[in-house]
Protein backbone atom coordinates (compact mmCIF):
# COMPACT_ATOMS: atom_id res chain seq x y z
CA UNK A 1 0.00 0.00 0.00
CA UNK A 2 2.70 2.47 0.50
CA UNK A 3 4.22 2.46 -2.62
CA UNK A 4 0.68 3.10 -4.01
CA UNK A 5 0.26 6.23 -1.84
CA UNK A 6 3.93 7.28 -2.89
CA UNK A 7 2.61 7.25 -6.75
CA UNK A 8 0.53 10.11 -6.45
CA UNK A 9 3.23 12.04 -4.69
CA UNK A 10 5.47 11.63 -7.35
CA UNK A 11 2.90 12.86 -10.00
CA UNK A 12 2.02 16.03 -7.70
CA UNK A 13 5.87 16.40 -7.47
CA UNK A 14 6.85 16.17 -10.82
CA UNK A 15 3.94 17.99 -12.45
CA UNK A 16 4.80 20.80 -9.54
CA UNK A 17 8.35 20.74 -11.11
CA UNK A 18 7.20 21.01 -14.73
CA UNK A 19 5.27 23.76 -13.40
CA UNK A 20 8.08 25.17 -12.17
CA UNK A 21 10.42 25.13 -14.76
CA UNK A 22 7.81 26.78 -16.94
CA UNK A 23 7.49 29.43 -14.77
CA UNK A 24 11.03 29.60 -15.57
CA UNK A 25 11.07 29.65 -18.85
CA UNK A 26 8.50 31.99 -19.22
CA UNK A 27 10.37 34.38 -16.50
CA UNK A 28 13.67 33.73 -18.50
CA UNK A 29 12.03 35.08 -21.88
CA UNK A 30 10.39 38.40 -20.25
CA UNK A 31 13.49 39.09 -19.25
CA UNK A 32 15.45 38.72 -22.13
CA UNK A 33 13.09 40.54 -23.90
CA UNK A 34 13.32 43.29 -21.52
CA UNK A 35 14.82 46.09 -22.91
CA UNK A 36 16.65 47.35 -20.47
CA UNK A 37 18.51 43.99 -20.92
CA UNK A 38 18.82 44.34 -24.18
CA UNK A 39 23.04 43.93 -24.39
CA UNK A 40 22.37 40.73 -22.33
CA UNK A 41 23.28 37.63 -25.50
CA UNK A 42 20.10 35.18 -25.51
CA UNK A 43 22.97 32.13 -24.71
CA UNK A 44 25.28 34.17 -22.58
CA UNK A 45 28.93 32.40 -21.48
CA UNK A 46 30.50 32.99 -18.04
CA UNK A 47 32.65 35.71 -19.68
CA UNK A 48 29.60 37.54 -21.09
CA UNK A 49 28.10 37.37 -17.73
CA UNK A 50 31.26 38.56 -16.25
CA UNK A 51 32.07 41.59 -18.57
CA UNK A 52 28.51 42.95 -18.06
CA UNK A 53 29.27 43.25 -14.34
CA UNK A 54 32.42 44.98 -14.80
CA UNK A 55 30.39 47.04 -16.95
CA UNK A 56 27.91 48.08 -14.03
CA UNK A 57 30.68 48.14 -11.45
CA UNK A 58 33.10 50.46 -13.44
CA UNK A 59 35.97 48.29 -14.00
CA UNK A 60 34.91 47.38 -17.77
CA UNK A 61 34.50 49.92 -20.95
CA UNK A 62 32.17 49.96 -23.21
CA UNK A 63 33.58 50.17 -27.13
CA UNK A 64 31.64 51.01 -30.51
CA UNK A 65 32.92 49.13 -33.12
CA UNK A 66 32.00 51.01 -36.81
CA UNK A 67 32.47 48.65 -39.38
CA UNK A 68 32.80 49.94 -43.18
CA UNK A 69 29.15 49.69 -43.86
CA UNK A 70 28.65 52.32 -41.35
CA UNK A 71 26.66 49.58 -39.28
CA UNK A 72 28.28 49.60 -35.80
CA UNK A 73 27.93 46.64 -32.26
CA UNK A 74 29.56 46.92 -28.93
CA UNK A 75 32.09 45.23 -27.23
CA UNK A 76 33.45 45.61 -23.92
CA UNK A 77 36.84 45.29 -22.16
CA UNK A 78 38.60 46.01 -19.15
CA UNK A 79 39.83 49.66 -18.61
CA UNK A 80 43.41 48.22 -18.53
CA UNK A 81 42.79 46.63 -22.08
CA UNK A 82 45.46 46.57 -24.72
CA UNK A 83 44.84 46.77 -28.38
CA UNK A 84 44.82 43.64 -28.77
CA UNK A 85 42.53 42.79 -26.35
CA UNK A 86 39.87 45.13 -28.25
CA UNK A 87 40.94 43.02 -31.71
CA UNK A 88 40.28 39.81 -29.99
CA UNK A 89 36.82 41.13 -28.39
CA UNK A 90 35.95 42.27 -32.03
CA UNK A 91 37.05 38.93 -33.47
CA UNK A 92 34.52 37.32 -30.89
CA UNK A 93 31.65 39.81 -31.30
CA UNK A 94 31.86 39.38 -34.78
CA UNK A 95 31.86 35.49 -35.03
CA UNK A 96 28.84 35.60 -32.43
CA UNK A 97 26.73 37.95 -34.66
CA UNK A 98 27.98 35.57 -38.00
CA UNK A 99 26.79 32.77 -36.16
CA UNK A 100 23.22 34.16 -35.23
CA UNK A 101 22.48 35.14 -38.68
CA UNK A 102 24.22 33.07 -41.28
CA UNK A 103 25.28 30.38 -39.30
CA UNK A 104 29.52 29.56 -39.31
CA UNK A 105 31.75 31.20 -41.87
CA UNK A 106 35.46 31.36 -41.89
CA UNK A 107 36.63 34.84 -41.45
CA UNK A 108 40.47 35.33 -42.29
CA UNK A 109 41.69 37.84 -39.45
CA UNK A 110 45.09 37.66 -40.63
CA UNK A 111 43.81 39.27 -44.05
CA UNK A 112 41.20 41.84 -42.12
CA UNK A 113 44.09 42.79 -39.84
CA UNK A 114 46.87 43.19 -42.39
CA UNK A 115 44.56 45.53 -44.88
CA UNK A 116 43.02 47.36 -42.55
CA UNK A 117 43.39 48.66 -38.88
CA UNK A 118 40.83 50.25 -36.25
CA UNK A 119 40.95 54.08 -35.42
CA UNK A 120 40.37 56.80 -32.64
CA UNK A 121 39.58 60.13 -33.75
CA UNK A 122 41.71 59.38 -36.89
CA UNK A 123 44.38 57.83 -34.80
CA UNK A 124 45.23 54.58 -35.76
CA UNK A 125 45.41 51.97 -33.41
CA UNK A 126 48.55 49.96 -35.07
CA UNK A 127 50.57 48.86 -31.47
CA UNK A 128 48.58 45.82 -30.13
CA UNK A 129 50.73 45.79 -26.87
CA UNK A 130 49.42 49.67 -26.17
CA UNK A 131 46.83 50.49 -23.79
CA UNK A 132 43.46 51.73 -25.34
CA UNK A 133 43.56 54.82 -22.28
CA UNK A 134 46.78 55.68 -23.87
CA UNK A 135 45.08 56.09 -27.37
CA UNK A 136 42.39 58.43 -25.73
CA UNK A 137 39.49 55.20 -25.62
CA UNK A 138 37.00 55.61 -23.15
CA UNK A 139 34.34 54.03 -22.10
CA UNK A 140 31.48 54.51 -24.80
CA UNK A 141 34.12 55.76 -27.20
CA UNK A 142 33.88 55.04 -30.54
CA UNK A 143 36.72 53.24 -33.12
CA UNK A 144 36.50 52.62 -36.87
CA UNK A 145 37.88 50.22 -39.42
CA UNK A 146 39.48 52.15 -41.60
CA UNK A 147 41.89 50.77 -44.69
CA UNK A 148 45.54 50.35 -44.12
CA UNK A 149 48.66 48.87 -45.40
CA UNK A 150 51.56 47.58 -43.61
CA UNK A 151 54.82 49.58 -44.17
CA UNK A 152 57.52 47.30 -44.27
CA UNK A 153 58.93 48.11 -40.79
CA UNK A 154 55.85 46.69 -39.45
CA UNK A 155 55.90 43.40 -41.49
CA UNK A 156 55.99 40.21 -39.84
CA UNK A 157 58.28 38.32 -41.79
CA UNK A 158 62.12 38.95 -43.11
CA UNK A 159 62.84 39.76 -46.75
CA UNK A 160 64.55 36.50 -46.11
CA UNK A 161 61.86 34.63 -45.12
CA UNK A 162 59.75 36.15 -48.10
CA UNK A 163 62.20 35.23 -50.65
CA UNK A 164 62.12 32.06 -49.39
CA UNK A 165 58.26 30.94 -49.58
CA UNK A 166 57.75 33.04 -52.84
CA UNK A 167 60.94 32.24 -54.34
CA UNK A 168 61.32 33.92 -57.99
CA UNK A 169 57.84 35.67 -57.60
CA UNK A 170 59.17 39.15 -56.56
CA UNK A 171 61.93 40.76 -57.90
CA UNK A 172 64.61 41.96 -55.18
CA UNK A 173 63.45 45.68 -54.35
Amino acid sequence: MDSASGKPEEVAAYQSSEAKQARLQSMLAALLDDPILADVPRKPSLADVDALINLELGSAMRVTVIKLDNTSFDVAVSNAATVKDLKLAIKKKISEIEQEQMGHRHISWKHVWDNYCLTHHNEKLIDDSSALSSHGVRNNSKVCFSPHVMSRVHRKHSRRRKHRFFHGLSKKL
